[in-house]
């Protein structure tokens, strides 16, 4: 066994020790707004519900630590006093992933995340329509847990209104815990799935997914691909070359079949087939093709 105090190694050290150690850890996929009406969107796993009369829940944005800058979620927080909390789920889990990219200041996660925004009844950031839990809330008090890079910020959250999916309640009108189908955050890349076990989701690029937005329209309106697929292929750096696809094509024997069919859904079949193996140039090359 290893012991060391908190000041005998780095943030960066301590932050992994506490994040590997402490889960799964519930998911605040927290929407805002910005100064501007602009909305915000992004997801934290130090988040759980603290009481329920009044009903409060807390999550916290920590500072950076490479920097010790904040995230635009805290300071929308402390501009309107404002914030919707909605629940992660397994279909969903790519989509919040790719939304946690660090875009710029004004960027509307919800396209580059391929997410519907759904207005709310008391407060004015959007919903997640995907997620089968939303509360919208009103923020009460934020304390901030030191100055330094890796300092959390806890956001006191009271309840307004919850909005919930019909298709995750029982005979009896309670949440089914099977249906919900939670998911939670661990240590590195690794997630936990209600009565499933662990998986892993990539983290999104440190240069910057293009988003789901950035998609060819045949991607982004298939009937076939998922959500989850989606936010797979959207965090790349940069969609495939017409040259990468055709060379792409003219090496693989299987694609050109399928395109001689004619079939498109075939074509996209193939490409979920890539990314339940990680393969997402090959799968972009795929559903590029013509």
């Amino acid at each position: 066994m290893i012991s060391v105090t908190p000041d005998e190694v780095s943030t960066g050290r301590l932050h992994g020790y506490l994040l590997g150690a402490i889960g799964p850890r519930p998911i605040a996929f927290a929407s805002t707004v910005d100064e501007k009406g602009r909305p915000n969107l992004s997801p934290f796993s130090f988040f759980n519900v603290f009481g329920s009369k009044p009903p409060i829940l807390i999550f916290s944005p920590a500072r950076r630590v490479r920097d010790n800058t904040t995230k635009h979620t805290l300071q929308n927080v402390l501009l309107t006093k404002e914030v919707v909390i909605n629940i992660v789920n397994y279909n969903m889990v790519q989509q919040m992933s790719l939304s946690s990219t660090e875009y710029p200041k004004g960027e509307n996660e919800f396209k580059k995340a391929g997410l519907t925004m759904v207005r709310s009844d008391l407060v004015k950031p959007f919903r997640v329509g995907e997620s089968p839990v939303q509360f919208e809330c009103k923020v009460t008090k934020v304390e901030a847990l030191g100055k330094e890079g890796g300092a959390g910020n806890l956001i006191f959250s009271e309840v307004l209104k919850v909005h919930i999916d019909k298709a995750i309640l029982d005979e009896e009108g309670v949440i089914d815990q099977a249906k919900i189908d939670q998911v939670a955050r661990m240590g590195g890349n690794w997630y936990s799935r209600a009565n499933m076990g662990l998986f892993e989701v990539a983290k999104p690029l440190s240069t910057m997914g293009v988003g789901v937005d950035a998609l060819p329209s045949q991607i982004r309106l298939s009937k076939v691909l998922t959500g989850n697929d989606l936010g797979m292929l959207a965090n790349v750096e940069k969609i495939p070359s017409q040259k990468e696809v055709d060379e792409f094509i003219d090496s693989n024997i299987e694609i050109r079949s399928i395109i001689s069919g004619g079939e498109r859904k075939d074509l996209e079949v193939r490409a979920q087939e890539y990314l339940r193996n990680n393969d997402v140039q090959a799968a972009l090359k795929t559903l590029l093709a013509p």
